[in-house]
């Protein structure tokens, strides 16, 4: 099986050009808070030279159907990531303004998936496992508990889109996809050297670590 990479978190084009010259399938850009944060202007100069071959993800929380769709136009979003709003009612509500794709997050603080995840899968596009910590959304380096989560994943397996967020690193990677069987693993914090300024080495060491792993999936 082979495993989609998204590189997240990116500021600048330097790392959105290396993200696409190691193959991943997803680029993104925040604009949900924090650290790595881009206007729509800055996040459209980043990926810029991002080719359409190349998914561009836009991460939000707290924006509105209206404010998400005039920034993916302005911005050229493939895909909405929704960390708040992300009911089946707000997903519906954004599809009729955005013509792309939608993943819902759900931030786990104790390894357990939510009663409502089957109703998500069954709005959005796919859903994004990512680790709960107070006071931030994303990219906090913090991993989730692979182990416990494989087996409530086993009945959502193939039929929907799993990916795997929080706390990956090129040391962890294949670990977590041995355990999770993910369609597409995103990583932030664990390839930079800094918040929002990647290190390339660190991109190519997870771009290996992850194609090891499906070889062997």
């Amino acid at each position: 099986m082979s495993i989609e990479i998204k590189f997240c978190g990116l500021t600048r084009a330097e790392d959105a050009a290396e993200a696409v010259s190691l193959g991943a399938a997803y680029t993104g850009v925040i604009f949900a808070g924090g650290p790595r944060t881009l206007t729509a202007e800055r996040a459209a100069a980043v990926l810029m030279n991002v080719p359409a071959t190349v998914s561009r993800v836009g991460v939000f929380a707290g924006q509105t159907a209206d404010e998400i769709a005039r920034t993916a136009e302005m911005v050229g979003l493939a895909v909405a990531q929704l960390h708040e709003a992300r009911t089946p009612a707000a997903i519906e509500n954004l599809r009729r303004k955005f013509d792309g794709r939608v993943w819902a997050v759900v931030r786990l603080a104790h390894g357990q998936l939510p009663r409502d995840i089957g109703d998500l899968l069954a709005a959005a596009d796919a859903v994004v496992l990512d680790a709960y910590v107070p006071g931030a959304l994303g990219g906090t380096g913090v991993a989730l508990p692979w182990d416990e989560l494989s087996q409530q994943l086993d009945e959502l397996r193939g039929a929907h889109q799993i990916i795997l967020a929080g706390g990956l690193r090129p040391e962890n990677v294949a670990r977590a996809i041995a355990a999770v069987s993910p369609n597409v693993v995103d990583v932030s914090s664990g390839v930079e050297r800094a918040p929002g300024i990647k290190d390339h080495q660190r991109m190519r060491d997870f771009r290996d670590a992850v194609a090891n792993a499906s070889v062997q999936s």
